[in-house]
Formats: C-alpha cells, sequence, structure tokens
C-alpha cells in the first residue's frame, strides 16, 4: 500500500470517526458545529498530504455532512435552499484551504530541496580546497560530485588534443557518447542565453547511454566552455546543475593552476639552487686551490728546511682531503635525489659508529677535543657506513662552529629501538630564524659568514639516515652551545666480538 492510500485511509476514518461520534454518540445537531469540526479535519490532512487526499477527505466530509446532518437526514438531498449554500460554502473552504496548504508544502518542500543544494555545492567547493593535483583532477572530482549530491554516474569531460579526458564517480559504470559530448560542447560554443525560469544557460542536453538517462551540463569559466559534466541517477535541479557545472570548471582550472605554480615554484627553487651550488663549490673550491698551489710553490724553494716541507706538504694532504670531502659530498647527494642509496644492515657496537665518523674527518677534529660518553654496552643492527657517514658530518659540523680548542661531545644510548647518538658543541648555538631551515640544501645560517661550506652537510645527513628510516633534530642548550641528535631504528642485543666493515670506515 503506498504512502498516499494509506493517509486516504486515515483521513476518510478520522471522517467515519467524527460522524460516529457525532450522529450516534453524542446526537450533535448543530451544522456549525459538525461543519467546523469536518472543516479542522480536513485542514490537518491538507498540512500533512498532498492535494489529491486532501481533495478526496473533503468531498467524503461533504457527503456526510449532507447525509448524516443535513435535513432531510438519511439522503443525499437537501429540503432547506440555505443549506445548499452551507454546503457548497463548506466544501469550497475545504478545498481552497486544501489548495493553500499544499501550495504552502510545496514551496516548504522546494526552499527546503534549494537550501539542501545550496548545502551540498558549499559542501563540494569545500572538497574543491582540498584538490592540488591535476592530473587527477577529474576523475577526483567527479567521485566528489557523486558522493555530495547522490548520484549514481558522473563524468567530468575534458577535450584532449584530437580525444577526451574522462574522469568518472559514481556506483554505476555508464559508456558515454563521446559524438554527444562533442555536440554538447559545440553548442555551448555559442551566443550565451540564460533560460530565467530554470536559472541556467545554453547547452544543457540529454543522452541516453544504455538504460540511462544522462544530462549533459557545460562547463563554463566565464563564457568560455572547457567541457561538460554528464550526470545520471536521481533529478537535481537544472538551475543547480548549472552552478554545479560552474563549481567543476573552477575547480579543474584551479589545479591547473597549482600545478603551474608548482612547476614555476621548482623552477625557481632549481634555480636558487643552482646559483647557491656554483657560489659555494666557488668560494670552496677556490680556497683549498689556492693553499694548495701556494704549498706547492713553497716545495720547490730551495731555503725550505726538513721541518717547513712537511709542514707544507701537511697543507697539500688537507686540503686535498677537503676537496675529496667536498666532491663525496656532491656525489651523495647526487645518489640521494637519484634514490641510488641502499642499505646494508650489520651487527656492530656503537662505538665503532664513532670511531668510523671521527676517521673521516679527523683533519677538521685536529684542534677540538672529543669526548665520548657510552650508553649500555650493547650491539644494534643497523647499515654502518651511512649512520657513521651521517655522524661524520655531525662532527664536521660541530668542528666548524665552535672555538678552537673546545671540547665536542659524542653521547651514544639506545632506548627502546633506536640508537640515538647526540653531538653536543661549545658554539654560539643556534639562532632561532635557522631552525626551521638548519636541514635544508644549501642553506647557511646567520654565522655562515665566517665559516667555510657549502651548507650540504646537514641535508646529507638527513638524506642518508631517511634510507634507515631514521631521524635528525637540532636544539640550543641551557648553558651554550647546540646539540644535533641521530636516532635510527635498530635491532638489538648483548655486545660481543664484532669488528666494523671495511664500509664504514670509508669516506
Amino acid at each position: 500500500m503506498t504512502r498516499d492510500a494509506i493517509r486516504v485511509a486515515a483521513a476518510l476514518a478520522a471522517i467515519a470517526a467524527v460522524t460516529t461520534l457525532y450522529a450516534g454518540w453524542l446526537g450533535v445537531t448543530n451544522h456549525t458545529t459538525v461543519a467546523m469540526t469536518f472543516l479542522l479535519v480536513v485542514l490537518v490532512v491538507a498540512a500533512t498530504s498532498r492535494l489529491l487526499v486532501a481533495v478526496i477527505t473533503s468531498i467524503a466530509a461533504m457527503l456526510c455532512f449532507n447525509f448524516f446532518f443535513l435535513p432531510p437526514v438519511g439522503a443525499l438531498t437537501i429540503a432547506d435552499p440555505q443549506n445548499w449554500v452551507a454546503l457548497i460554502a463548506f466544501l469550497a473552504v475545504s478545498l481552497v484551504a486544501s489548495n493553500l496548504s499544499s501550495v504552502a508544502r510545496a514551496r516548504t518542500h522546494e526552499a527546503m530541496a534549494r537550501r539542501d543544494e545550496v548545502a551540498r555545492l558549499f559542501d563540494l567547493s569545500r572538497d574543491v580546497l582540498l584538490m592540488t593535483e591535476s592530473r587527477d583532477a577529474p576523475a577526483l572530482l567527479a567521485r566528489f560530485i557523486a558522493r555530495r549530491f547522490d548520484l549514481e554516474y558522473v563524468a567530468v569531460c575534458l577535450p584532449r588534443g584530437g580525444g577526451w579526458e574522462i574522469g568518472e564517480g559514481g556506483s554505476v559504470s555508464v559508456s558515454l557518447d563521446t559524438k554527444q559530448l562533442a555536440l554538447a560542447l559545440a553548442s555551448a560554443e555559442g551566443v550565451l542565453e540564460f533560460d530565467a525560469r530554470n536559472r541556467t544557460y545554453v547547452g544543457h542536453r540529454t543522452m541516453i547511454a544504455g538504460d540511462r538517462e544522462v544530462r549533459i551540463v557545460p562547463l563554463r569559466l566565464g563564457t568560455k566552455p572547457i567541457g561538460v559534466l554528464a550526470a545520471a541517477g536521481r533529478p537535481v535541479d537544472p538551475g543547480s546543475l548549472d552552478a554545479l557545472g560552474g563549481v567543476a570548471a573552477i575547480a579543474i582550472e584551479r589545479a591547473q593552476f597549482l600545478e603551474e605554480r608548482k612547476a614555476a615554484e621548482l623552477a625557481r627553487q632549481s634555480e636558487e639552487l643552482k646559483s647557491a651550488l656554483l657560489a659555494s663549490l666557488g668560494h670552496d673550491l677556490r680556497t683549498p686551490l689556492t693553499a694548495i698551489r701556494v704549498a706547492a710553490s713553497n716545495l720547490q724553494a730551495s731555503w725550505l728546511g726538513e721541518a717547513e716541507r712537511r709542514e707544507q706538504s701537511d697543507i697539500v694532504l688537507t686540503e686535498v682531503e677537503r676537496l675529496t670531502r667536498l666532491f663525496e659530498d656532491i656525489l651523495d647527494m647526487a645518489r640521494i635525489d637519484a634514490g641510488a642509496v641502499s642499505t646494508e644492515p650489520q651487527w656492530v657496537h656503537p662505538s665503532q659508529i664513532v670511531d668510523a665518523a671521527r676517521e673521516q674527518v679527523e683533519h677538521t677534529l685536529n684542534r677540538h677535543h672529543v669526548e665520548t660518553v657510552a650508553g649500555d654496552d650493547m650491539l644494534v643492527r643497523l647499515d654502518p657506513r651511512l649512520t657513521a657517514a651521517a655522524l661524520a658530518h655531525l662532527l664536521e659540523n660541530a668542528a666548524r662552529y665552535s672555538p678552537a680548542g673546545s671540547s665536542i661531545t659524542v653521547m651514544t644510548r639506545v632506548v627502546d629501538q633506536e640508537l640515538v647518538i647526540a653531538v653536543r658543541d661549545r658554539g654560539a648555538g643556534i639562532a632561532a630564524a635557522d631552525l626551521p631551515r638548519l636541514f635544508d640544501r644549501f642553506y647557511r645560517g646567520a654565522q655562515s659568514r665566517t665559516v667555510s661550506g657549502t651548507g650540504m652537510g646537514l641535508s646529507i645527513a638527513r638524506g642518508l639516515l631517511a634510507v634507515e628510516r631514521g631521524r635528525i633534530w637540532a636544539e640550543n642548550c641551557g648553558d651554550g652551545g647546540a646539540q644535533f641528535t641521530i636516532a635510527v631504528p635498530v635491532e638489538r642485543k648483548e655486545a660481543g666480538s664484532v669488528r666494523l666493515p671495511p664500509e664504514a670506515q670509508e669516506a
């Protein structure tokens, strides 16, 4: 039984109840009282049901009023002409009230539907703001629309060269005729006209795909159509569909704009990195090359003694090692960018990691005293080569930014399932403005003007640790200086006799 049938049955039951109560039990003969009661029932039915149900109720009430209460009682005829007037007035009031109530309810439903459509458009606009990838924008947008508007099928169709890029969403699959899509797009490119009644612009079409009716709406940016939107499922107001097409067009344009801006930003960053790299290499290559040239010239002098010659030779070796470290940094950064860094986990002791890192930057640390504070005597399983290389960059950084003769403290401990190594220096600390960008490539902080370097070391350390799923962070110490900490996930066991692999000794 349908909902309207149930309401008709309930209304007729109410009319029968009023008739039985007044005619059978109470014996009410006042026509005004009976008519007002019947009219009340009609108004209640009209306020809660469609017009057809209210009209049936009005006719039933009129017939009961005539048969049971207007003389001659028990017949559908009326003896007194004045009662004809009363009966007709009752029927007219019932029908007019029913119609007014039905119209008011219909407008209420329409207003609620419009409100829901506006809310759906607002939610869709919020979804659009989360879209950042232009390559998946059509499919993602189609899924958003299908979900927000409860549609069975949605397709965002964009012309691409000689074909169509179609992003689909919804619970069903529909095969669209591309010729129909092309016709819809061509019709939208004509004169832009507005239908005030339906609140739509020209270009709306309907096509049959299988057993479904698909509505086609142009996607317009201003007056220019950039594609079409296909929708199937529940009925949607044409004006709402037109607004939906406008929001979808803005979403596509926004995604493309974000992609272009991203590409422009990447190009700008690339230029900045190239400039920074050239400047850093120019400075860090010129200094050691100058020192090597001067030392080599001095070695040719006949007046140098054995001690002076050994000193000049040490200068050459130191600067050659400095150049070697520079080129190794460049190669490490290239390998990190290419994803060519692999891990080879092995069982080692934390102290062996520290020793290998110190050997890699021995000449940089020769003017500092390095203190090592070891934690539990445990073996850990990780890649010693990558961890030692990352730690070497931290030691080199601490040596550069600490006064000559100051101490550098290296603390190792195993916490839960991580090897934690902290490097503490006695320098001036890290400026607050430098902390957020400290591990950015080629970034050099406020103290870099007085310290040589390329700004690659900390970035390389972070990249090497990322391969091991490790992390790195920096902080200022309360009594001066800075502390850099690395944490690498490890397995651990009781210490034994393990030698560090040769790879960990390499720079």
